[in-house]
Parts: structure tokens; C-alpha cells; sequence
């Protein structure tokens, strides 16, 4: 299966272990947007907010080509910022845009609380309650 990664920037250091259980059992893993370079938001952000906005809608974009040639999308959320399995808003437009191409959902952690709960719910994403080695997975 190949697996797009979703997640905060803030969680790339938790990707290497994810990526290598995915590849060894058998997936073919796609890093997320600015992996190689997390600090390139921050760059636009400094340049002015006309160069930030067409970038984001660059990034937001790019998901949307990189997530209809993958099989599905593995959202990493972690605890952020005293807020229990975070979801921020590119990662959710991410997760909405595999619901609407008819992608695979999965959700490392249970789904947050919180006033997207129901429309996350609604993705029926597959919980994996922090195991790789789930069934929907093999």
C-alpha cells in the first residue's frame, strides 16, 4: 500500500520510526509536505503574507495530487500543546480531501475532541490505537 504521512511539522521527529515499520512491512511511505525541510513555512512567513498564502495554497495543492496517487493517508496525532491527538487545519483538509477521493483514513490516535470531531468521525477513519501492525494495514 502506499501510504501518505499527515501530521504537524511539530511531529516529524516521530516519522523516521513510523516510516521504517511501514517499509518493513511492506509499504511504500510518502513524507510529508517540507519533511526535508520544516523551516519553510517560517521562511514565507517572513517574506510577507501574499507569498504565504499563495505558498500554503501551493502545499494544500500538492496534497491534493500527492494523496489521489496514494492508497491512504496515515495521520500522525500526537499530543500538542495540552491538546490530546491534534489535528491542525492542513492536516484535516488533507484527511477530507482522501475522504473525498475515497482513500483509506487511518488515525494513529483516536480522533480528537473537539469542534471537528463529528466531521472526522463522518471521514470513518480506521483507529489504530498506536499499532502498525494492524489488521487494516497487513
Amino acid at each position: 500500500m502506499r501510504i501518505f504521512l499527515i501530521c504537524s511539522k511539530v511531529f516529524y521527529d516521530k516519522v523516521p520510526a513510523i516510516q521504517k515499520e511501514l517499509e518493513t512491512a511492506g509499504h511504500e511511505v510518502v513524507l510529508p509536505n517540507c519533511f526535508d525541510d520544516p523551516g519553510t513555512e517560517a521562511r514565507y512567513k517572513e517574506t510577507s503574507a501574499v507569498e504565504h498564502a499563495k505558498w500554503k495554497g501551493e502545499m494544500l495543492r500538492h496534497s491534493t495530487d500527492v494523496i489521489e496517487n496514494s492508497d491512504a493517508v496515515l495521520v500522525l496525532n500526537f499530543d500538542k500543546n495540552g491538546m490530546k491527538n491534534y489535528i491542525g487545519g492542513a492536516t484535516f483538509l488533507e484527511m477530507y480531501d482522501a475522504f473525498r477521493l475515497g482513500k483509506k483514513i487511518f488515525l494513529y490516535r483516536n480522533v480528537p475532541e473537539g469542534m471537528l470531531e463529528d466531521e472526522i468521525l463522518g471521514f470513518e477513519p480506521i483507529i489504530l490505537n498506536e499499532r502498525l501492525q494492524h489488521p487494516d494495514l497487513l
